[in-house]
């Protein structure tokens, strides 16, 4: 099997997996690490946007990418996604609103699946601090406002007009002035 080959057999995610995982508190141990990460991504699927500590949304939100992008790849008649979907994925109606609701929503998309957004702090002083986990496309109003180009509304382009017509003016002027020569006596 050559390397094209294997490229096939694993989904390439489109966000930056940290090499380590996150350790965040769990007296569980890791048996209750994984059950809190699978809550996490059974409330991403089912509300799309969720609100949590930072680590733990960076964590979530790659287990959630491979979800997806598996349930894409191999559809759900393929034995190990459908596991993988199973066990993910706490409420099983969920596992419908996978393939039904996001697998054709993401089916063209070239970019990650999801999205983190820093919560803006609310006290000062070291904490983990709070982030937004969503999914890219949902119902809701975006967190953050895109960037809109001002530069060609109607009172722009006539200040930036007035500003060209001041320059040339100003301009016009120190031309018509004469150099005065200083004669030193």
């Amino acid at each position: 099997m050559n390397q094209a080959d294997l490229t096939r057999l694993v989904s390439a995610l489109k966000i930056v997996v940290k090499s380590k995982p996150r350790r965040f508190a769990c007296p569980e141990g890791p048996a209750g690490r994984l059950e809190k990460l699978r809550a996490t991504v059974t409330a991403l699927v089912k509300y799309e946007r969720i609100e949590l500590n930072h680590p733990r949304a960076e964590e979530a939100q790659g287990y959630a990418e491979r979800l997806i992008s598996d349930a894409i790849r191999n559809g759900d008649c393929h034995k190990h996604t459908m596991e993988m979907a199973d066990y993910w994925l706490n409420e099983k109606q969920l596992v419908h609103k996978l393939f039904k609701v996001l697998v054709p929503r993401y089916q063209n998309h070239s970019s990650s699946f999801t999205r983190v957004i820093l919560a803006p702090k609310t006290y000062p002083g070291y904490h983990a601090g709070t982030a937004v986990l969503e999914l890219k496309g949902n119902p809701f109003p975006t967190l953050k406002p895109e960037n809109h180009n001002y530069h060609y509304w109607l009172h722009n382009v006539l200040l930036d007009e007035a500003k060209k017509e001041f320059r040339t003016a100003r301009e016009g002027r120190n031309m018509a002035q004469p150099e005065s020569v200083t004669t030193e006596s």
